[in-house]
């Protein structure tokens, strides 16, 4: 399975936190799954950054790339197609960042690591 981790997914896997969920924990932490991680996510952890809504142990330019290597994560470009596809999704919410994930799991058949239920409105696959 191909797994697109949402933001607040990947934060919780890299701290260890008690509310990723047990299923996403096994999913993520099953060598046979490729685990993804949006560059729109990486853009919306620099946003709550600079907005003072998120602290990190050190400096976002390490951060992710040391927690992609240590965890064996794959970095996702956000591509053209990807935000072509943004502009014919439904309504169903908001968020930027979010619409984008939709896209690229859409599109490259992925299934989503998130609390998010918006997200199967898109009929996208949640994996939690």
């Amino acid at each position: 399975m191909k797994l697109l981790l949402d933001t607040h997914a990947f934060l919780w896997w890299v701290e260890g936190a008690p509310p990723l969920g047990r299923r996403a924990r096994a999913e993520i932490a099953n060598p046979d799954n490729e685990v993804l991680f949006s560059v729109a996510s990486c853009w919306e952890l620099a946003i709550k950054l600079n907005l003072g809504k998120l602290r990190l142990t050190q400096a976002l330019d390490r951060f992710i790339p040391q927690q992609l290597t240590r965890n064996g994560f794959v970095l996702f470009a956000v591509e053209f197609r990807h935000v072509a596809r943004v502009a014919d999704l439904p309504f169903h919410h908001r968020d930027a960042f979010d619409r984008v994930l939709v896209a690229q799991a859409l599109l490259d058949e992925l299934a989503i690591v998130s609390t998010n239920r918006v997200f199967r409105k898109y009929g996208v696959t949640v994996v939690w």
